[in-house]
């Protein structure tokens, strides 16, 4: 990171804070058309907008390509051990709750390795920004299949093809209960940068999915779904509130058929009063999560928020806890407590 990084803002005010702010001096080493450099323009796009000094943004990663990220970011930041990040960054909440802290990892890093780790801080519910790059396959180490590589995915690990059954990211964080949980495309950059600036307004766990291309290892992975040309008759935006609506021509749209979701034709047979209503902030993740698992060529596939709630946060809880305890025993005394005796004796 820069040395320039504590003068951020010195006598001008956070206002004045722009993109260029967050752009650090280190050369970027991703594949040239590689989807992280999306990521990161639009992650350095959105920082200044949040009203927070650039000293309080902490970036912690664990490994992969997009564990780089700390070192482009002109904040403070960890490159630290593989699926770890999660590890860090609860230290790192707990001790310095003022902190905007920021976890960028990969379906590897997060999912395979890191999944304990993972899952535990989504649970707890800590303040802190997730943001997984997902391109279906290990990029770093030369493209051996990852946990959300398609079923049959042909590899350098996998040569006659992968026997494993993919995780579905987005249903992982549901069912630990993130309170915010939602999907972006690397290449729709306006709906990502919007999706990043959502997730960091949230209070509480956010967690973001965003299908990267590797362009070197897995190319084209969600071009069946996500190019330009296609995307509004292959994808459907979540927006909060109104009818579940999709197509070139907004011509189609989600029903419940029963507990079962259905594509449908809105005309003569239905209408937009048919269509199940999106709704982010429902207690109960169950829409979220059937959302979740719709998948194309059956269902286009849902972008955007899933899920946004409110409820305590592991860094308030643990400081109340913290406080509590001083007003009923007093600050405490390192000194003494090292110095009082054995704890226990064993006979």
């Amino acid at each position: 990171m820069s040395k320039e990084l504590n003068k951020t803002s010195e006598g001008s005010g956070l206002t004045q804070l722009r993109r260029q702010d967050f752009v650090s001096d280190q050369e970027i080493r991703w594949c040239p058309g590689c989807g992280d450099y999306s990521i990161l323009a639009q992650t350095q796009k959105i920082l200044p907008t949040l009203n927070t000094p650039r000293e309080n943004f902490v970036f912690v990663s664990g490994i992969g390509c997009s564990s780089r990220f700390p070192y482009y970011v002109n904040t403070y930041g960890f490159h630290s051990i593989h699926g770890r990040a999660p590890t860090l960054a609860t230290g790192i909440k707990a001790s310095r709750p003022e902190l905007s802290v920021w976890i960028i990892t990969g379906d590897g890093d997060a999912l395979s390795i890191g999944g304990n780790h993972f899952m535990h801080i989504v649970r707890r519910n800590l303040d802190v920004n997730i943001i997984l790059f997902n391109n279906r396959i290990y990029g770093l180490t030369k493209g051996q299949y990852s946990p959300t590589s398609e079923f049959g995915k042909k590899t350098k690990s996998t040569p006659v093809g992968s026997i494993d059954y993919p995780i579905n990211p987005l249903c992982i964080a549901i069912s630990n209960e993130a309170t915010f949980v939602a999907r972006a495309i690397d290449i729709d950059v306006k709906h990502l940068s919007w999706v990043l600036t959502k997730a960091a307004q949230h209070k509480g766990v956010s967690f973001v999915e965003v299908f990267q291309n590797c362009n070197i290892f897995n190319d084209g992975a969600f071009s069946h779904f996500a190019e330009r040309s296609i995307r509004d008759d292959s994808t459907i935006r979540l927006e909060d509130g109104k009818p579940l609506i999709f197509g070139k021509d907004r011509n189609k749209g989600i029903r419940l058929n029963g507990l079962q979701p259905e594509v449908v034709e809105i005309g003569t047979e239905f209408s937009e009063n048919d269509l199940l209503k999106h709704d982010i902030h429902s207690p109960e993740p169950h829409l979220a999560n059937m959302l979740a698992r719709m998948d194309y060529p059956d269902f286009p596939v849902p972008i955007g928020i899933f899920r946004s709630v409110a409820k305590p946060t592991y860094d308030e809880l643990l400081e109340a806890q913290v406080e509590d305890s001083i007003s009923r025993s007093g600050q405490g005394n390192l000194e003494k407590l090292l110095n009082s005796g054995d704890a226990w004796v064993v006979d």
